[in-house]
């Protein structure tokens, strides 16, 4: 393996805590350290801040990292200073003699990565300061941001072709989660990347099984939805700041754990909020689309739309914010023509130019698609994005539920009628309410209970017929004019569907109701992996206070799961949990084998684990016990014990066997060893020794000399 290729999964292990890349990350950095361009398009938790953190500690130089939110910065400084990493974050919120402090660390070479914000990037002062130093690479997170055809144009962006333009010689490699083919185009142009070589991921997201629904009865959903989920962190996005704040009082009122985040609120409590969230303290949060980019959390098991966002683009970052540690995760989306309507409303008042507005309804109709469609929902997306498949995705709502058709015709024919009897003067709800023989006073009032048709769709429900009228407005049979009122007019297929042989098919609607599970008593296993995991996210959670940083930043929930599932009994074994580098194990490595040896040993645990004998073993050495005493209360012969010691010490732990086996001991068996061919067999040493050792001394030779080699 070369120089180069060594020192990247030496890095990879020490400072992360894995032994294998995700993929692209390898290539990307190799082409990083070479010093060339990248724009890279990764999944939400696909390991898009490797592909240039890994590259910053490989290169000579200080890395500056261009990210736009603060609490996105000050979350991942803190992951990196736990892992050993110099670095800082340098923005408005730190005070002047902080930011001196930090500027004479980068100008004396001391920091491997900087993190900015970009209004703080473009500024002359910085850019003076960065030609002071040595400049390794730089990257620009949260690319889309930088097009208008992406779904968070932010105009700071658009200035940071400036940096690009200045340091010619230095690598920049753009990130983002997603982003068509027209924005990608419009990164690298407004960046002014070189040549820039692209990664794009799969835009699958196989861990996370999405579903929509028409927003009928949507409360009741969702609080039936969250009592079953009982576990897990999620987010409820809303369309409007009141929404947030009405949902979350609703929620609260029956219990659940919860509060709710947006842009209105003072910035002490979206950060009370944050924290919480980040710490596991509340469940889930009702919040606006200003909430989610700056969270770096990785047990987020849910999220729903409450309301329909305004693109894929931002709805598939948003989904993207769920399962990012890789385990199963769940997307909801409830839609309506009520939420299409004033999305498209939001695009007609703005003072967009007319070619913006055009490329917004086109995104918001292909969203509408998306939504409301019938065909595997994951296949949409994947064709939105520019990769086309055909087979089903066999995990979206409706490749696991297939929908059921049926005749429509007659169905079509009716509310067609309807709305021509009543002059196309009717909108969505008000020609239900015909249809199903309302005397509203705005019927009886304009005389539409006298129609030859009304009440004749008395015999379905509200609901349903909402869910058919509105495939019929997808299948063109009829549409909204959305400036006159949203009222509903015929189409050229009208007149087929009523005087033609054209044909009309619906899908079935029904509002599922869950039946509660029967409850399965939990097995042994169970019991002790949810008590032993409970126990370090207790311990994660007063370690991250004490520290002032969010829990993740100490283990994520899926290192956590991966000590539990590993169950980690001493030193060596810790060290092989993925997750879990160098200075992690440094840090935390003697609180985490006290709780698992702890829990382990304990009256509780009715589970025999693996291992649990040399714990026990451990436990009365350190207490001062010698090896016969350890065996008299352990009512096993000595030699056992001998043997655990050995066992022990080879896994890193603090015990000298020097007190149970001579220098001079230890040197005779080596060469009996080397004799052997360097054998682990104890007999076979045995046999080669001029004078006989016991064997219990040969078996901690033995281990004293695999340490050393």
């Amino acid at each position: 393996m070369h120089m180069s290729e060594q020192k990247k999964y030496h890095l990879l292990k020490e400072v992360w805590g894995y032994s294998s890349f995700r993929l692209h990350q390898s290539e990307i950095i190799d082409l990083v350290v070479s010093g060339k361009d990248a724009l890279v398009i990764m999944p939400t938790g696909g390991g898009k801040s490797m592909c240039y953190q890994l590259p910053a500690l490989m290169m000579e130089g200080t890395a500056v990292v261009i990210s736009p939110l603060i609490a996105l910065m000050n979350d991942q400084v803190s992951a990196l200073k736990m892992s050993g990493v110099a670095v800082e974050a340098y923005h408005s919120n730190i005070d002047r003699s902080g930011l001196e402090n930090i500027e004479r660390r980068l100008l004396s070479g001391a920091l491997k990565l900087i993190y900015v914000s970009p209004e703080r990037a473009n500024t002359p002062e910085f850019a003076n300061l960065l030609s002071r130093i040595q400049l390794s690479l730089v990257a620009i997170d949260e690319a889309h941001c930088v097009s208008v055809w992406g779904n968070d144009f932010r105009p700071d962006y658009i200035l940071l072709h400036h940096l690009r333009d200045r340091f010619q010689d230095v690598p920049f490699i753009a990130l983002t989660a997603t982003a068509d083919g027209a924005t990608q185009e419009d990164i690298c142009k407004q960046l002014h990347l070189n040549a820039p070589q692209r990664f794009v991921s799969s835009f699958e997201r196989k861990n996370i099984a999405v579903e929509a629904r028409p927003a009928e009865k949507r409360y009741q959903q969702v609080r039936d939805f969250i009592v079953r989920q009982r576990k897990g962190s999620g987010i409820i996005y809303c369309l409007s700041r009141k929404e947030t704040e009405r949902l979350s009082e609703k929620l609260r009122a029956v219990g659940l754990n919860c509060d709710f985040y947006h842009a209105g609120m003072d910035a002490e409590d979206r950060n009370r909020v944050q924290k919480a969230f980040q710490d596991d303290e509340i469940q889930f949060i009702c919040a606006t689309i200003a909430f989610g980019m700056g969270i770096d959390k990785s047990n987020i098991r849910w999220i729903i739309h409450y309301s329909m966002p305004k693109n894929l683009e931002g709805y598939y970052q948003e989904i993207g914010r769920a399962g990012r540690d890789g385990e199963p995760a769940f997307a909801l989306l409830f839609y309506s023509y009520a939420d299409y309507g004033m999305l498209r409303k939001f695009i007609d008042d703005s003072n967009a130019e007319e070619t913006f507005k055009t490329v917004q309804y086109a995104k918001l109709a292909r969203m509408w698609e998306y939504a409301s469609a019938y065909e595997c929902r994951t296949n949409i997306v994947l064709s939105y994005f520019g990769e086309y498949r055909s087979s089903p995705c066999g995990y979206c709502d409706n490749c696991t539920h297939p929908p059921k058709y049926k005749d429509g015709k007659v169905l079509a024919q009716k509310a067609l009628s309807a709305m021509i009897r009543c002059n196309e003067n009717l909108t969505l709800n008000l020609l239900i309410d015909v249809l199903r023989g309302s005397f509203k006073e705005e019927i009886v009032q304009s005389g539409y209970d006298k129609i030859k048709t009304f009440g004749t769709g008395r015999d379905i429900a509200f609901l349903n017929w909402k869910v058919y009228i509105t495939q019929m407005i997808n299948q063109g049979l009829i549409r909204i004019d959305y400036t006159d009122g949203f009222r509903l007019r015929t189409t050229p297929l009208s007149n087929e569907v009523l005087f033609g042989d054209k044909k009309v098919t619906l899908v079935e609607f029904v509002l599922d109701a869950e039946a509660p599970k029967k409850q399965k008593l939990p097995t042994k296993k169970e019991v002790f992996e949810e008590g032993l995991l409970q126990q370090l996210k207790d311990w994660r959670i007063r370690t991250a206070r004490e520290k002032g940083v969010p829990a993740f930043v100490i283990f994520s929930d899926k290192v956590l799961e991966n000590i539990v599932e590993g169950r980690p009994l001493n030193q060596g074994d810790l060290l092989e949990i993925e997750g879990i580098g160098k200075a992690k194990l440094e840090q935390y490595g003697d609180d985490v084998l006290e709780i698992v040896r702890g829990f382990v040993t304990g009256k509780d645990n009715t589970m025999k684990v693996k291992g649990a004998t040399y714990i026990e073993t451990f436990r009365l050495y350190q207490e001062g016990r010698s090896p016969e005493e350890i065996a008299q209360e352990r009512n096993i012969q000595p030699t056992t014990i001998y043997s655990h010691l050995a066992y022990l010490y080879t896994k890193g732990e603090k015990i000298d066997l020097t007190r149970y086996v001579s220098q001079e001991e230890v040197e005779t068996i080596e060469k009996a060893w080397i004799k052997t061919g360097k054998k682990m067999e104890l007999a076979a040493v045995a046999e080669f020794l001029n004078t006989p050792i016991a064997y219990h001394k040969i078996r901690l030779a033995l281990a004293i000399l695999m340490k050393r080699a």
